[in-house]
């Protein structure tokens, strides 16, 4: 498809650089197949099922956005942390490459220093740290949190960020950006889903600044997902078969959870273990197999997170959607507002 057709106007006084507060205030638009209702993320026990099942990201952000000196030049240098290579290795986008070479070595401040290993063909730069002290102390130290680009252009990044841009379920160190979606979720709101019967489960994915990335292909067929890396283990796996097995429901939390659970699934819509790199892009057209609906926040025009809601509930319905919510000033991005996006039967999740 033209990426194009995944286009819309949104008011720049739509999106969010803080979150409300408390945080399940935030307003939700409740999309069933077509039909679409104003409500708020606390009366989300009364829009499931008892029975149903929340599935949550339980990774953690670290503080991937480092900013230095490459030695013996003046040359200055922005790196964001994307993926995890091993522990000394990380790849990053980088501001300035063009001035980093093979064996040059970039001074982050706070005694942190990295190699650069090599170069990849898409402009990104695998670092090698230097020292014996884990990777995540030293971006304690010398780090800031990665705020998505249309945040922090408009505002310094400061303490508040530290908390505010972490999940109540974060325990997995390795996000270089937040599973947004449950950033809406407090001790009050799951207590409530709990009395509600509404289950949830917990699966790890790492996600990585390459979804801040614009799509920069003219169709979809040319664009290329960078690789995030995520784990599903067997006794979750086994416990959402068994939940859709019943006739409930298993509701992603987030875009990453849901193409983790998608990367998972087989043909035969049941979700095996999973663990390794996921790069799985979906479009309209693609056939959901372990999914049954998404709670999710709203996106940027031409995204590939855009592309997604509206495989899951068709384009024009999104583009309605988005229109209603720009309309009724809900509040966009990563601070923002949230949807519930529940196609219909399992049938129709094609």
């Amino acid at each position: 498809m033209r990426v194009d057709e995944f286009d819309f106007d949104l008011p720049q006084e739509r999106i969010a650089l803080r979150p409300v507060r408390p945080r399940d205030a935030a307003k939700m638009l409740h999309v069933q197949g077509s039909s679409m209702t104003d409500a708020t993320v606390r009366d989300l026990p009364r829009l499931l099922n008892p029975g149903d099942c929340l599935v949550f990201n339980d990774t953690r952000v670290i503080p991937a956005q480092l900013e230095g000196v490459k030695l013996g030049s003046q040359a200055r240098i922005g790196a964001t942390l994307h993926k995890r290579i091993d522990l000394r290795r990380w790849q990053a986008f980088v501001r300035n490459a063009k001035r980093l070479r093979e064996g040059d070595v970039v001074h982050f401040g706070a005694g942190v220093m990295a190699g650069v290993e090599s170069k990849a063909d898409d402009g990104s730069i695998v670092f090698d740290f230097q020292g014996d002290e884990p990777v995540e102390i030293l971006l304690d130290r010398a780090g800031t949190m990665p705020l998505p680009p249309y945040i922090a252009s408009k505002r310094e990044i400061d303490e508040a960020d530290r908390e505010d841009y972490q999940t109540r379920f974060a325990q997995k160190d390795g996000a270089v950006a937040a599973p947004t979606a449950s950033l809406h979720f407090t001790d009050r709101l799951m207590a409530e889903l709990g009395e509600a019967g509404i289950e949830h489960a917990m699966l790890t994915l790492h996600v990585g600044a390459g979804t801040f990335l614009p799509v920069k292909a003219d169709d979809t067929n040319d664009h290329q997902m960078h690789a995030e890396w995520g784990r599903i283990d067997a006794e979750t796996a086994d416990r959402l078969n068994a939940i859709r097995a019943r006739g409930n429901r298993v509701i992603a939390v987030g875009t990453t959870v849901l193409r983790l659970i998608e990367s998972a699934a087989g043909d035969d819509d049941i979700i095996r273990p999973f663990e390794g790199d996921t790069s799985i892009f979906i479009t309209p057209g693609y056939r959901f197999k372990g999914i049954d609906g998404l709670m999710t926040n709203f996106h940027l025009p031409r995204s590939t997170l855009f592309m997604l809601v509206s495989a899951l509930m068709g384009l024009d319905v999104m583009k309605a959607v988005y229109a209603h919510a720009i309309a009724n000033e809900y509040r966009f991005y990563s601070y923002g507002d949230s949807s519930l996006l529940l196609p219909g039967e399992r049938d129709q999740l094609i």
